[in-house]
């Protein structure tokens, strides 16, 4: 039996969105160097639209005058997919992970995130799931949380997942999400009627995180 790794946990609290990028480009050098293991950033973000690799400007709904008037900030991401959201209220991960030797395949990287999220909603008493629309996690109200990644040379993850806890779901309005019009937003606080505590939902992601991806966590 393969011995599990070891996973580092980051919380830095509420980070730019450029800064966070620093953050993630500097793990993802260390961490192909070696002088790092594993690691799960787990962050807020203040309000910004992040652009993915196969964003088309049209779903950005919003001019600069107005983004500058509700305080969202606009980034090109380095990452998969399309435009998305970040804000308050919202648990973004970013996993800095080798996969490799034995988890060098991106199907399956990118469904163990969904069965994280799913295993995180169902704790909650949420039916999530898979969707053919896209990538994500989606109940049947809308779309719970976001996906977008970016596996660099040397099989080295970085970018993740966004899951909407306490998110002030109008600043989707803001754009078209990961460019699918015709569906809605969702969060936990939407669904559960209440909000759970986000200190609490992100002990809740870190266990599950570690038993779909076999890790424990480092204590200092």
């Amino acid at each position: 039996m393969t011995d599990r790794r070891t996973l580092s946990v980051l919380e830095p609290g509420r980070v730019p969105y450029a800064n966070a990028l620093e953050l993630q480009e500097d793990l993802v050098r260390r961490r192909r160097a070696g002088t790092v293991g594993d690691t799960l950033i787990l962050l807020e973000h203040p309000h910004v639209i992040t652009m993915g690799s196969s964003t088309d400007p049209t779903n950005i709904l919003v001019d600069p005058e107005e983004r500058a008037e509700r305080g969202i900030d606009l980034h090109e991401a380095g990452r998969g997919g399309d435009v998305t959201y970040h804000g308050p209220g919202q648990l973004v991960a970013y996993p800095i992970l080798d996969l490799k030797p034995d988890r060098k395949d991106l199907h399956r990287y990118l469904r163990d995130l969904e069965t994280v999220l799913i295993h995180v909603a169902a704790e909650y008493g949420i039916k999530a799931e898979r969707d053919e629309a896209g990538t994500g996690v989606w109940t049947a109200t809308g779309k719970l949380a976001a996906i977008g990644i970016r596996v660099s040379s040397g099989w080295i993850t970085s970018h993740g997942i966004a899951l909407n806890v306490d998110s002030d779901l109008s600043y989707f309005d803001t754009i078209v999400p990961c460019g699918i019009s015709d569906r809605d937003v969702t969060s936990l606080a939407r669904e559960l009627g209440q909000a759970p505590p986000l200190e609490e939902v992100t002990r809740t992601f870190v266990r599950h995180f570690c038993d779909v991806f076999e890790r424990d966590v480092l204590v200092a």
